[in-house]
């Protein structure tokens, strides 16, 4: 069982500034993310878009701000459990909550912080019959937790955006044979990763095709082979393989989230701005899974709010005990 004083569920830029400010008032925190790294949207959708809005920066790439955070974040030793989804939430007695995943990890906490950005992203799975015969471990994934996994094996990887090139590159080395396929002649991707790509291939140590998309999936007890469809001649090719990987994105959906006895409009968290808490004493949720009066939808916002939700924590976690704000020019940022 892992112990911490304050549970973050979701890892992206909201959840890594809220170690930082609970850092501050002593309080341990441990991040649990459904996703296989840290930076949530950043790191996963549009890791080299430009952002405008952060203070101090007139501009900076998602990842390299996922970074900087990070690194802001590591004096006070956070504790990351990723490639896992919180199944459910338990509170015993008035003032511990029990976490488990989806892989039984169990996480015990004081406070609970839900920053899940959008919610829980599942993956955008392409619109063929019979995957879910192939997947939990059969076949079929929705993201690469550990790439050597694959290694000597062969794999298809369908989708046209950053993920699907970059791990095509990274997995050209890894795995026995790679077929990239994309629906359409142009990509999503950054142009140096489809240059790279378009090198492999010509180079023979990928095969890829585009303006295909995935006709079937075949197999008895694991996946043996994938049949493609090229869009234009309707032709279609059979290739055997170990491993199919649409990486097609994610949708956002709130999951499990939805049965925590939470006050919920549509697929947002309902909360108290004084303090960003929700209806359940010791949760409280931050960033752009919670709604209120004016709610703007911006990663500074949620700076903010992390900052009063860390202080209204500290105050749960200790009552009684009076706290005085010292700024972090006079104290510095002392670690653990």
């Amino acid at each position: 069982m892992i112990t911490t004083d304050i549970a973050i569920v979701g890892a992206g830029p909201v959840g890594l500034f809220a170690i930082f400010e609970a850092g501050l008032l002593k309080m341990r925190c441990h991040l649990i993310d459904y996703l296989p790294q840290i930076g949530g949207q950043l790191s996963e959708i549009y890791p080299r878009k430009p952002i405008y809005d952060i203070p101090g920066y007139p501009s900076v790439l998602a990842q390299e701000l996922v970074d900087n955070l990070k690194k802001q974040a590591e004096p006070f030793k956070p504790g990351y459990t990723l490639g896992e989804r919180i199944e459910t939430l338990e509170k015993r007695g008035e003032r511990d909550f029990v976490l488990t995943t989806n892989l039984g990890t169990v996480i015990e906490s004081k406070v609970v912080v839900i920053a899940g950005g959008l919610g829980c992203f599942e993956p955008r799975k392409p619109e063929v019959g019979g995957l879910e015969k192939f997947e939990n471990g059969k076949g079929i994934n929705y993201m690469i937790l550990d790439p050597e996994k694959y290694r000597g094996q062969k794999m298809i990887i369908a989708g046209g955006g950053d993920s699907a090139l970059d791990w095509a590159i990274f997995l050209s080395e890894v795995c026995s044979e790679l077929v990239l396929v994309h629906r359409s002649e142009s990509f999503r991707g950054a142009p140096d990763s489809v240059n790279k790509v378009m090198k492999l291939a010509e180079e023979g140590k990928i095969k890829l095709l585009l303006n295909t998309t995935i006709a079937s999936v075949n197999g008895n007890e694991k996946l043996e082979s994938v049949e493609l469809e090229n869009i234009k001649t309707k032709d279609k090719q059979s290739f055997s393989t170990d491993h199919l990987i649409p990486l097609f994105g994610l949708s956002p959906k709130l999951g499990p989230i939805e049965n925590w006895g939470l006050n919920l409009d549509k697929n947002a968290i309902e909360v108290n701005t004084d303090d960003y808490s929700t209806n359940v004493s010791g949760i409280y949720a931050i960033g752009d899974i919670n709604t209120y009066t004016n709610k703007l939808k911006l990663i500074l916002c949620g700076f903010h709010e992390a900052a009063l939700m860390s202080h209204s924590a500290y105050k749960y976690m200790n009552p009684g005990i009076k706290y005085t704000m010292k700024y972090t020019t006079v104290q510095g940022v002392n670690q653990f």
